[in-house]
Formats: structure tokens, sequence, C-alpha cells
């Protein structure tokens, strides 16, 4: 698959999710967090030729997307889905005779020092509240390690990093299997990734709140999420369940809860399935 149709895939995945009412979460409905919609529409644009260069190292498309997006925007918008979107584009361009899923997993246990050195160096450069510092591991230093046991660091709190450890089984367990059925029920993808995204925080903790808030929210926004999977499990037109959105929506944004990682878990899940619905052509 070439570099632009790849970064054709990378926007597409990036607009379906800013499309897709994702309550506390910046989306066309309610912007918030001091980011709007057209923030992340710049991101995703200049981020994608760097993203999808398949002369970069794995490190290097993090740094240069991450680049691209902070001289763009001037703040971290997108660290996180360049972190998860990088190591599928990377699989698609390396591994073109393997599944996605076995490219993948190739991709990430063969990640090297050089890629953590890049990584970090993107990650001190989009400052993200919680992160800098990784036990022995140091961002504003040379890493000693690999890109994925760098990521095994920081595993039991980060769910980004988790899937560097467990090879996207979030993604492609739960994730993609949500997009796939509420896509087949309402055939709009904007709506299925609302499906990813409800179901991904119903199960999980989301990392982004819990850095900056602890547990003290977790079992709300389970609830919450829980309550909205259920009302989108029944209903025909999932455009019932807007009220029930803008209501959640008020009452994330006024507590200042923003689920950012659930958020950038959904941007690769669209990717994700975009990629292997391509690659079965």
């Amino acid at each position: 698959m070439n570099s632009l149709k790849l970064a054709e895939f990378y926007r597409e995945a990036c607009e379906v999710e800013l499309q897709a009412f994702k309550p506390g979460n910046v989306s066309i409905y309610s912007e918030g967090h001091d980011m709007t919609v057209d923030d992340f529409r710049r991101s995703y644009e200049v981020s994608a030729t760097p993203l999808c260069d398949v002369t970069y190292s794995l490190g290097e498309k993090i740094f240069y997307a991450t680049k691209a997006t902070y001289d763009a925007v001037g703040c971290n918008t997108n660290l996180g889905i360049i972190l998860l979107c990088a190591p599928l584009i990377y699989a698609v361009q390396h591994y073109p005779d393997l599944t996605l899923r076995e490219a993948l997993a190739e991709v990430l246990k063969n990640t090297t020092i050089d890629d953590a050195n890049w990584t970090f160096k993107a990650i001190s450069l989009a400052s993200p509240g919680g992160l800098g510092e990784v036990e022995n591991q140091n961002v504003n230093q040379n890493a000693t390690i690999t890109l994925q046991a760098a990521m095994c660091l920081s595993s039991d709190k980060d769910r980004i990093a988790l899937q560097y450890v467990s090879d996207y089984k979030d993604i492609f367990d739960l994730g993609v299997f949500s997009y796939t059925y509420a896509f087949n029920r309402w055939g709009e993808r904007s709506w299925a990734a609302v499906a990813v995204y409800a179901d991904l925080l119903s199960q999980f903790p989301d990392s982004h709140i819990e850095r900056k808030f602890g547990s003290r929210y977790s079992a709300r926004v389970a609830t919450m999420m829980r309550e909205l999977s259920d009302k989108l499990q029944i209903v025909n037109d999932p455009e019932q369940v807007k009220p029930l959105l803008y209501q959640m929506d008020i009452e994330l944004k006024s507590k200042g809860l923003n689920p950012g990682t659930s958020a950038d878990l959904t941007v690769a899940t669209v990717l994700t399935a975009f990629l292997e619905c391509s690659l079965c052509k």
C-alpha cells in the first residue's frame, strides 16, 4: 500500500473520530479543554505525511509527525494518536505479506533503542500531562532500552503503552469488533466510533483522566459509558441517544474530565478497521 493511500486512511480515521459525539472529548458537537476541532484537523493534516513516509523508521515517524503537529498548532493534540497509528502504518509498509495483526506484532517486538530515543524526543516536545519519567527512563535523556521495553515500564498505568506490549489486544479484540458490529447495524462510521469509545470506557479506566485525578472518577465514568453502550445496543437509530450524549458531555466537561486516551484508541481502532478492510480486498 503506497504512502498516499495510507495517509488518506489516517486522515479519514481522524476525521471519523472528530465526527463522533464522544462525551467529554472534543468533537464537532462540542469542543473543550482549550482545544478546537480545527486544531485537530490541522494536526492530522500536517502529521499525515511524516507518519506515512516509508523512509522513516518507526521512531522517526513518531517524532516528525509530532513535530509537524507542534509547529502547526503549538500544543499536544495528537501524540497518543501518533503513538498508536505509527506502528500500524509501519506494519503495512514493511510486512505486506502478513495479516495486519501479525505484521504489527513483528513491528513491536523489533523496536530499537533508536526508536525509543526518537519517541522520547517526541514526548518531550509534546509535553503531555503526567508523562516525563518512566522508572529509570527519563524522556529528556537518552534511552537505554528498546521502545517496547520502555512502554512496558508504563504499561500498568498507561493504556497506550499497554498496546505496545499486548500487540494491540484492546483494539483487535474489543475495538474492531465494536466498530464492525455497529457499522453493520447503522452504516455510519462516526456512530460506530461512538460505540467503540463507549465500549472501551465501559471496560477500562481512561489513562488521561487517571493521570490527572487518580481513580476518583473512574467508577462514575464506567457507569455512564455502560449506560451509553446499553442504549446503543437497543436503538435502531443512534440519533436517539443524542440527548444522553449532551447530558454526559456537560457532566464530564464540568469536572474537567477528558477521556483522551480512549479517544486516541478510537482513532487507532477506526484506522485498523480501514486497513484490515483494504488488505482483505
